[in-house]
């Protein structure tokens, strides 16, 4: 435990995702059993992501003799915004009590991704059965619900008295680790205290956690704390531990509160030992946090926008050593990362129309340099149909214009946050994507642009594919220090860049590849999306009515 503790990255401990309850009905089901109607039951399929196989997840009650049944039992998923999660929903007609479902009659079945559920309107999904050939299969209606323990944020305060004296000159420098307890017995660190110098009886100052980061959602799960001594060399002393729970700290400041530190070696060692001091809530609160899932629901539209860099130093897109060559075996860097994102975000944009720009080419007839056009030609509309439309309109403008330079970003930053600067009451928040091969010739406008645009509802991702060096890019991606331009600070940070090769599979497994990074770009966007609207003190509007399910005879 005590080598871990100095290696904890809040940003990549991977909290346990939201989960999402997923309630299935279905209509018109085919008839198979000669005397009554069909006794169906839905399976649900998860897919891995490298290997592409189905594994069983879980199965709703049977329900007798009918064709539009409303199932009971739902399936609860771990939602992960940044991840394709894609289910198979199969429906059986079952007609003995053996639990290989393979001796069942098949009625149909479905493909969708958790994303279409969610980003559908009011998280109502309906689906065509399908997979009996020749025959109509009748409907799987699918709606989804954020369990709500999920959005909870603690607020605590503790301190401690008379702990050990650690340090050989001074007093101790103590700071408080929490865990939380896994369902194998394993323990994940969930937060990490200051460090309050040269003191036995700290105050820590108040800090906040999400509850399921705390105990995913379980109260009386153990929550473990470690007691240690700062040593700049990182070689932190143990002090003691104590154990308390969710359900026990929320009951705030009171005399089961204060705990006893203990530490087992010195237990084990002296009889007269009594403990290492104790530890004392001072203060304890939770509030309720809208989440990502609570503004999809309600309505707010993801806009997602495109950028691809089209300058001479990427190389003559007719050759192989091009990044811009299109093999006919498989897709470049720059399709790569485009359908990566894009594939996710698509699930969160209603009308599905992608604007896709390029910049630093020559444009046709005259040679212009241009550092926004649209793909589809400068007389087309930015917009392209689907993702596929956006591929299509990047490989046509390879044939058309003419790699050139210098890679200028603030012209397209400027062009979407126009756009963004429209529509700032959160039905409305855009991702703009930039692929690029290099470094930005205009630093100082496209920072200006960054910050101008930090206060607007937008996120950049920008992937740097190619061997080039990027450092200049980590300047815009402000996790280390935010952007600045003529002594303002960004509002938010909003641009996370990646340089594509670090995601690249050894295999070759392209899918693998474009998962990895997609799962590394997005996964700041749910949390950007709520940053925006908490400082604009925008609240998620009511989840979208959904139609009622149609009143047949209901079956429960």
């Amino acid at each position: 435990m005590m080598a871990s503790i100095g290696e904890f990255d809040p940003l990549n401990t991977r909290v346990p995702a939201t989960k999402i309850e997923v309630t299935v009905s279905c209509r018109n089901l085919l008839d198979v059993d000669t005397f009554s109607k069909s006794d169906p039951v839905v399976v649900l399929y998860l897919q891995a992501v490298g290997t592409k196989e189905w594994r069983e997840f879980g199965r709703t009650e049977v329900i007798d003799n009918t064709r539009n049944p409303d199932f009971v039992r739902k399936f609860v998923l771990d939602f992960f915004f940044e991840e394709k999660q894609n289910l198979r929903f199969d429906v059986y007609n079952v007609d003995s009590r053996s639990c290989n479902i393979s001796k069942h009659d098949f009625l149909g079945q479905t493909f969708c991704t958790l994303g279409e559920i969610i980003g559908s309107t009011g998280g109502r999904l309906e689906k065509t059965l399908s997979g009996i050939p020749g025959k109509k299969c009748g409907v799987i209606i699918f709606t989804a619900e954020e369990l709500s323990n999920c959005r909870d944020i603690a607020t605590m305060q503790l301190c401690a008295n008379k702990l050990d004296k650690k340090d050989f000159f001074g007093k101790s420098d103590p700071f408080l680790v929490f865990y939380r307890s896994n369902e194998d017995g394993t323990f994940t660190i969930c937060h990490k205290t200051e460090v309050i110098k040269n003191t036995l009886n700290p105050v820590w100052q108040p800090f906040t956690i999400p509850v399921r980061a705390l105990c995913n959602g379980d109260y009386d799960r153990t929550v473990k704390v470690d007691v240690y001594d700062w040593d700049r060399d990182g070689s932190h002393d143990f002090i003691g531990e104590f154990t308390t729970s969710y359900r026990e700290l929320s009951r705030g400041q009171n005399q089961f509160n204060v705990y006893e530190v203990l530490n087992p070696k010195k237990k084990g060692k002296k009889k007269k030992y009594i403990n290492s001091g104790t530890v004392t809530l001072l203060s304890f609160k939770v509030e309720s946090e809208y989440t990502f899932v609570d503004f999809i629901r309600g309505g707010t539209q993801l806009n997602f926008t495109v950028a691809i860099d089209f300058t001479a130093s990427n190389g003559n897109p007719s050759q192989p050593t091009s990044l811009h060559y299109m093999s006919p075996y498989q897709m470049n860097a720059y399709a790569m990362a485009l359908k990566a994102v894009g594939e996710i975000i698509q699930d969160y944009d209603s009308d599905k129309l992608f604007p896709a720009y390029g910049f630093g080419a020559k444009l046709p007839p005259d040679g212009k340099i241009s550092h926004a056009f649209p793909l589809g030609g400068e007389d087309e509309s930015p917009n392209c149909v689907g993702i596929e439309g956006v591929l299509e309109a990047y490989f046509q403008s390879l044939r058309t214009v003419q790699l050139y330079g210098p890679t200028n970003f603030a012209p397209v930053i400027n062009k979407v946050a126009n756009c963004a600067a429209e529509i700032t009451d959160g039905s409305q928040y855009f991702v703009l994507l930039m692929i690029t091969d290099g470094v930005i010739s205009d630093m100082v406008q496209t920072k200006e642009a960054v910050v101008n645009a930090a206060s607007l509802p937008l996120s950049i991702i920008i992937v740097g594919v190619g061997p080039a060096e990027f450092d200049a890019m980590e300047e815009l991606d402000g996790d280390e220090v935010r952007v600045s331009s003529r002594g303002r600070l960004a509002e938010r940070d909003i641009v996370q860049f990646v340089p594509f090769r670090d995601y690249i599979d050894r295999s070759g497994n392209q899918v693998l590849s474009m998962a990895r990074l997609a799962k590394d770009v997005l996964a700041e966007i749910p949390d950007q999306l709520l940053s925006f609207m908490k400082s604009r003190g925008i609240e998620p509007r009511p989840a979208l009515s959904t139609s009622p399910l149609p009143e047949l005879h209901r079956h429960i």
